[in-house]
């Protein structure tokens, strides 16, 4: 019996080495189990955590209120968050910042600083010439730039989080609006890294919604398609959503249902802040013509008059959704002086009657991006805090031809649960019940070049060429490849935007510059000498739409190929020539391509211009990666595989060993330097 023990003793030990391992390993990961998301609203925002044992919680922030203002008071020593900034609104209206997203992402030219300038006149902006943008000057000292006053906020959440958790918490799952374009999606990107935060994914607000709703009505979807239609109209803006949900067969999990984003339309401007403003001046103009014959100054002169109509504005807007009239008073509005003023719903109605005929226009907009009619949405949902007004219910009822509004959905809520969820199918720690997610893209994107071509003998000239990279309503997380097949020196191309027509007048300025970037190539010609053997394959640039909706040029690559005899004292050598041969450039590595394959855009010789009658035939060149052949010597490079060059290199050579056994190709790329991207 001693000899068995015996034996049994460094097994012993081993299985409580192992556990000691297992313990510490679990121990350190719990330091990194609990993921966060926040619902940035223009208003208010919402933070929500997902931890073991708290599944899905809207975070309480220290006043136990479940939605936090989007306020931040700066001053020389101290800064105040939240309900407690908004409370210094009244007393430093200069010093306290709200509706700063407004500005994240705009130049100084931007229609949305002008207007933001008009609706708080007590904030001074300047403007930086080195970004061309505009920042908060506090005081003479005290400055900052609206990514700055962001990430104060994002730290704030990330606090609350983390005392509600008992735990820190990095990684978090951010909502924007739909709208935003590239520059506005990078700036709060920006934010985040300068608050600490690890973002997960950029999520749109009609998104996160959308997967609110269908999360938990998982058990009602199936094959049949289900057309639900968002209504969000928040305090800054309104956007209007198009979503299918059905369920669909995966590679992974099997059957599991969809939602797929069809449709978007919006307002930038429509919403509950704008109603308020039409109520503050209201409220003012009453109030200076009760003064009218004691000589006073003109209230909205008064910075911390204007805040406290504000807040009553935004009292009252409440109050007379549910009331016909109310009594509006402030206590020493200026000058000790009170002020009363009895206000009829009618007025406010009569005070917005522009805003009301605006609210179909979402409504249009996303049928038409969906190419679908008002007969195939099944049920009209309302979300956000300013569709709780009874004049925006009854125009929209009317817009849409339902016999009611859905409102079977947290209107504050729904986004932040959403955006956790989310957060929590892709965080490591957790495995959540899977749920198929298919975003759109709002605004297309292409590429632009121009490149010289012989039209008769001995005649040249330049050619523009334009090709789709994302289409409008595309799916994105997207990867695709675009070759250029007839340079053999250095060039440039330009990203742009693609066509912007379903944006107004108004729209299209505030959008801003449709230039992306423009890319500056070296090292092609030094390319063809270095393999003057080879064939050209191509100047392949990797494009990369993330999962946060952020444009990215993974790396310009040229790609030359050649049949070489396929011998064992070789086949070193062969697997050298294979490899990548690397001139490393600014931009960092290429990230995980999950299940997402890689599109290939085609140049062609005769393609015809983005925006011509041909335009479809130009967008159904982009195929599956699943779907191509390899690239061989014969024909055009078709679209590549999944990962690096070694794996492409090695496809190709199963083709050519199939039918040549005594050869197979060598694949060569020689990374190039780029510049402005």
């Amino acid at each position: 019996m001693a000899a068995t023990v015996r034996r049994q003793k460094p097994r012993r030990l081993a299985c409580w080495a192992l556990m000691t391992v297992l313990l510490a390993d679990l121990l350190a990961l719990s330091d990194t189990l609990a993921v966060m998301s926040v619902d940035l609203g223009s208003e208010s925002m919402k933070v929500a955590i997902v931890k073991p044992g708290v599944p899905m919680e809207i975070v309480l922030n220290k006043e136990s209120r479940r939605k936090t203002p989007v306020t931040v008071t700066l001053k020389e020593n101290e800064r105040f968050f939240g309900d407690s900034a908004a409370s210094m609104a009244i007393k430093n209206p200069k010093a306290t910042l709200r509706y700063f997203q407004h500005l994240l992402g705009k130049q100084e030219n931007n229609p949305h600083v002008a207007l933001y300038k008009a609706r708080f006149p007590e904030h001074e902006l300047g403007f930086d010439p080195q970004r061309q943008t505009v920042y908060f000057q506090i005081s003479p000292q005290l400055q900052f730039s609206p990514e700055e006053v962001l990430s104060m906020l994002l730290n704030y959440s990330r606090s609350l989080a983390e005392d509600f958790a008992e735990q820190p918490i990095k990684d978090a799952v951010i909502t924007v609006p739909a709208f935003f374009n590239q520059a506005e999606r990078r700036a709060v990107l920006q934010a985040a890294r300068m608050a600490g935060l690890k973002v997960l994914q950029l999520i749109n607000d009609n998104t996160a919604t959308a997967l609110s709703y269908g999360v938990f009505r998982r058990k009602d979807i199936n094959s049949t398609a289900q057309n639900i239609m968002f209504y969000d109209m928040g305090s800054g803006s309104t956007v209007c959503t198009i979503v299918t949900y059905q369920t669909v067969k995966t590679k992974d999990a099997g059957i599991q249902p969809q939602l797929q984003i069809r449709g978007v339309g919006f307002d930038r401007t429509l919403g509950g802040l704008e109603m308020e403003l039409r109520l503050r001046e209201h409220l003012a103009r009453l109030f200076n013509e009760q003064r009218k014959g004691q000589r006073a100054k003109d209230v909205r002169e008064n910075p911390r008059a204007m805040a406290k109509l504000l807040r009553e504005a935004n009292r009252l807007k409440t109050v007379l959704s549910a009331n016909a009239d109310h009594m509006a008073q402030i206590e020493g509005l200026m000058d000790d002086v009170d002020f009363k003023a009895k206000v009829t719903r009618a007025e406010f109605e009569e005070l917005c009657a522009d805003l009301f005929e605006r609210v179909p226009g979402p409504v249009q907009q996303a049928l038409q991006s969906a190419e679908m009619k008002l007969d195939e949405i099944e049920q009209v949902i309302l979300v956000g805090g300013a569709t709780r007004v009874p004049k925006v219910q009854e125009v929209l009822l009317k817009a849409v031809g339902k016999e009611e509004l859905g409102k079977n959905i947290n209107a504050d809520e729904a986004a932040a649960m959403g955006a956790v969820y989310q957060a929590a199918a892709l965080s490591k720690a957790f495995k959540v019940k899977p749920f198929v997610v298919r975003d759109a893209v709002i605004y297309p994107i292409l590429v632009e070049f121009t490149r010289e071509v012989e039209e008769e003998t001995g005649v040249r000239s330049l050619k523009h060429n334009k090709r789709v990279l994302f289409s409008r309503m595309g799916p994105y997380p997207q990867r695709k490849v675009i070759t250029f097949n007839r340079y053999s020196h250095d060039f440039n191309f330009h990203i742009n935007y693609g066509d912007l027509g379903f944006l107004g007048p108004e729209d299209l300025r505030v959008f801003g510059s449709q230039n992306l970037t423009t890319v500056k190539l070296k090292g092609v010609g030094e390319s063809f000498k270095k393999y003057p053997d080879y064939e050209s394959k191509g100047i392949k640039a990797h494009f990369n739409l993330d999962e946060s909706g952020v444009l990215s040029l993974d790396r310009v690559e040229s790609v030359f190929e050649t049949l070489v005899e396929d011998s064992p004292e070789e086949e070193s050598t062969l697997t050298k020539l294979g490899n990548t041969i690397s001139s490393l450039f600014g931009g960092g590595s290429t990230p995980d391509t999950k299940e997402n394959g890689t599109d290939t855009v085609q140049e062609e010789e005769e393609g015809p211009a983005e925006g011509s009658k041909d335009e479809p035939g130009e967008q159904a060149e982009l195929k599956e990666e699943a779907e191509a052949p390899a690239e061989d010597t014969s024909s055009p490079p078709p679209p590549e595989a999944k990962g690096a060059a070694a794996p492409e290199g090695e496809k190709a050579a199963e083709k050519d060993g199939g039918d040549k056994p005594e050869a197979q190709a060598s694949v060569c790329r020689t990374l190039l330097s780029r510049f402005g991207f």
